[in-house]
């Protein structure tokens, strides 16, 4: 049992050395307890106050040997968001505020999207779609988009979108969806990720290896990246980082096993030696 989700990505950019807050609710009960103390053990502070009456929802994952996987999800006291709740995050100028796709469905798309809405200038936002955006309507997917200033999704998430399931091309075509300036990173497993910024399109190459566990890979990637951009690293150079962060997140079991910047710096090392 892990502290998974959002978690996942926290405690990957705070491995990477960003100052991580999570704005989402937090239940009381063991799973809660479980994700105050993750987040705690990775120096990420949680800024919005604790559901009282609720206990965080649980998310079972059925892995395939394959690496194909399948999800049964219990919502909880996650979805007892506020537009206040999340305003205790308090972000500025200059920070990024990850959104998840999932998070646009039911009584969490509307505090969330009247919280973005009202973002200090110069905040972006970063919006990792899942599976879950393909289900809104128009009008939802539209508003969101007109938010983001940072896609960051695997290629069937960004085929959905657009209709194009290269990983090199359908890019430029989420771009066009965006605000002038948007950048775009799309992920395809082991093949690495495409980087789209100012109409210039950089495949990335990954650093392919066997599967043992899959989960939270591309929360690995996303977390990696958004921590190396805060520290000012150019997106393609920060997306080998992520590359190398989700290679080596593949290689073990668990959400407690995520890189460090350290081990992605010697995992890089051995990559550049050859071995």
């Amino acid at each position: 049992m892990y502290a998974g989700g959002a978690v996942t990505i926290l405690v990957s950019a705070a491995r990477s050395g960003a100052d991580c807050v999570h704005a989402g609710s937090v239940g009381t009960g063991r799973y809660g307890d479980l994700i105050r103390q993750v987040l705690s053990g990775a120096g990420v502070t949680i800024s919005s106050p604790p559901v009282a009456d609720a206990d965080t929802g649980v998310c079972l994952v059925f892995v395939e040997p394959t690496g194909e996987r399948t999800f049964i999800t219990i919502q909880g006291a996650e979805r007892h968001i506020t537009e206040a709740s999340l305003a205790t995050s308090c972000p500025v100028a200059g920070d990024m505020v990850a959104v998840s796709g999932y998070t646009l469905q039911g009584p969490t798309c509307a505090p969330l999207m009247a919280w973005l809405s009202g973002l200090p200038r110069g905040v972006e936002v970063v919006l990792d779609p899942g599976e879950a955006f393909a289900e809104l309507d128009d009008a939802a997917q539209q508003a969101a988009l007109d938010l983001t200033t940072i896609w960051t999704s695997n290629a069937d998430e960004a085929r959905v979108l657009t209709g194009d399931p290269d990983m090199m091309t359908s890019p430029i075509k989420v771009a066009a969806l965006l605000p002038e300036g948007a950048l775009v990173i799309v992920r395809d497993g082991p093949a690495g990720c495409a980087v789209c910024a100012d109409g210039v399109t950089t495949v990335v190459p990954g650093f392919p290896q066997t599967p043992i566990d899959t989960n939270g890979a591309g929360d690995t990637h996303t977390g990696v990246m958004m921590a190396e951009m805060l520290a000012g690293m150019a997106p393609v150079d920060a997306a080998r980082r992520a590359n190398a962060a989700g290679a080596l997140k593949v290689t073990q079991r668990g959400f407690d096993t995520l890189p460090t910047r350290a081990q992605i710096d010697k995992f890089l090392d051995r990559q550049n030696a050859g071995e």
